[in-house]
């Protein structure tokens, strides 16, 4: 199974960015999004179960939206309202069946103040 991530930029701060995670196969119980900048812990940004129920860490809530396209075996991360402390790289990450996780390559996401 491999996870592609892409999407990633330079935007200013209040803009933008819809980021695009596909994956070649597999059935997943659980998609996210983590970030992660240097130095720091990978932390999970935004989550959605295989029911669809999601969820967000308290920051980004009201900004960010995670959601799916089945069909296309597609993630998507849609960031609005960006600021500078939203900078980091971001993956995707997908949980299989019995609790197998897979992460995308990052995508570097830049917020000019």
């Amino acid at each position: 199974v491999q996870l592609q991530a892409s999407g990633g930029g330079v935007v200013q701060a209040g803009g933008s960015l819809r980021l695009v995670c596909t994956y070649n196969r597999g059935v997943f119980m659980r998609l996210a999004w983590y970030r992660q900048t240097p130095g720091q812990e990978r932390e999970l940004v935004a989550s959605i179960a295989s029911s669809g129920s999601t969820n967000y860490m308290d920051s980004v809530k009201g900004r960010f939206s995670i959601s799916r396209d089945i069909a296309k075996n597609t993630l998507f991360l849609e960031m609005n309202n960006l600021n500078p402390d939203d900078t980091a790289t971001y993956y995707c990450y997908g949980q299989a069946l019995g609790y197998l996780d897979y992460w995308g390559q990052g995508t570097l996401v830049t917020v000019s103040s």
